[in-house]
């Protein structure tokens, strides 16, 4: 009976339980300190991962785990988004990700270049810095219960669109460096991230309250989840095949079914699976950060594009905001600093391709590791008026003798 389990499922299944009790205990730890659970969750997988205990030496079927964990993240905050006031902000949202794209591409490019450093490779650490990794800050925005907020729905839109740019800067950058840019073939990317986008925030709800009726006539139990479910995996499934990434599909996915969430009961059912897949992503992002091939000058170069990246967003995201008070600038500034999955890919084809090296590597990782770890507390703070008014309204009524 000993060996009924073959190694590898049994090494994988160890595997994921060291890793879903680490992350929540840290996370714990963090949400005892009054800080999020997501950087603690991230530091479980800088300790345990391939570059410092070894413990976790990661693999494909772990990688795969981590973005499911990051598709339920991004479903479970679209449930919580209504299409109708994601639209309203879209004009605004639109302009936030123009900027912040921009913004952080000319600092980082202009930084490699005074530094010495060649056009290639300074292209490819600034691409590296645009794209905002929605996951992380969806994650946050909802632990602190403020998803439905304004200034969240212009986050999450602005984190969307940026997404689609970063695909476009993306498939710039990979065909500069492949000898040309294929501009037939870019043109057809974005026609089809934007058509999908359009049908997603104004075709697909409609679509679902002509389903709706029908829904509550099927036997299957719990039908409205299960069809939830196959439409998420549907949508981030089509996302990547258009060449967008596997979470905007998933976020529009519920944005679908936003409307109808609270009378299917699908964000406690949904939140309990992400609660348990989610943790997974976040320990991915901390594994990959290899802190031995920066030292000296590579380290002094690491916190300033570190700090560029912050500033960069800050500043980029902001300034359509100005008018609204500088809290707003900070926040949504704050709220589109991560650097997640994005980052990672844009840095793996330059490393891939020989454009990028080992060290250049290291520094985007760093930066992905120092935005989304920087971010989740400095939310916590910018917030914290609207998480005492939650706390003051949540408490119980006293009682009257």
């Amino acid at each position: 009976m000993g060996n009924a389990i073959p190694t590898g499922t049994e090494r994988l299944l160890l595997e994921l339980f060291v890793i879903f009790v680490t992350t929540k205990m840290l996370g714990e730890i963090f949400e005892r300190l009054n800080l999020p659970a997501v950087p603690g969750e991230i530091l479980a997988g800088v300790a345990l991962g391939p570059y410092a205990l070894g413990w976790i030496p990661g693999s494909d079927t772990l990688r795969s785990v981590a973005q499911i964990g990051a598709i339920f993240v991004l479903f479970s905050a679209g449930l919580e988004t209504s299409p109708r006031d994601l639209i309203r902000v879209s004009r605004k949202a639109l302009l936030v990700s123009v900027l912040g794209v921009v913004a952080p591409f000319v600092l980082g490019f202009v930084y490699m270049k005074l530094r010495g450093d060649t056009s290639v490779e300074a292209v490819f650490v600034a691409a590296a810095m645009v794209a905002t990794s929605i996951g992380i800050t969806a994650r946050t925005l909802g632990d602190m219960h403020i998803l439905s907020s304004r200034t969240a729905r212009i986050i999450l839109g602005a984190a969307v669109f940026d997404d689609v740019l970063g695909m476009l800067v993306l498939a710039v950058v990979t065909g500069a460096s492949g000898g040309g840019v294929q501009w037939l073939h870019l043109g057809v990317l974005a026609g089809e991230a934007i058509a999908f986008a359009l049908f997603m925030m104004f075709v697909a709800p409609r679509i679902v309250r002509q389903l709706h009726p029908r829904m509550e006539q099927l036997s299957t139990q719990n039908a409205s989840l299960v069809v939830a479910l196959a439409i998420c995996l549907l949508l981030s499934w089509l996302a990547v095949k258009i060449g967008m990434a596997a979470i905007v599909g998933a976020f529009f996915a519920g944005l679908t079914f936003a409307d109808y969430a609270p009378r299917w009961n699908l964000i406690p059912r949904v939140g309990g699976i992400t609660a348990f897949l989610a943790p997974f992503f976040f320990f991915d992002i901390g594994s990959r950060f290899n802190a031995r091939v920066l030292n000296g000058n590579l380290l002094t170069m690491a916190v300033v594009i570190s700090l560029l990246a912050i500033v960069s967003k800050v500043i980029g995201c902001g300034l359509p905001l100005v008018a609204e008070g500088w809290t707003m600038v900070f926040r949504v500034g704050i709220g589109m600093m991560p650097r997640g999955e994005v980052a990672l890919i844009v840095a793996l084809v330059g490393l891939q391709s020989r454009i990028l090296s080992e060290a250049a590597y290291g520094i985007v990782v760093l930066m992905t590791v120092v935005t989304t770890l920087l971010a989740p507390p400095l939310l916590r703070y910018l917030f914290r008026r609207e998480i005492r008014q939650r706390r003051h309204d949540n408490l119980p009524a006293p009682v009257q003798l």
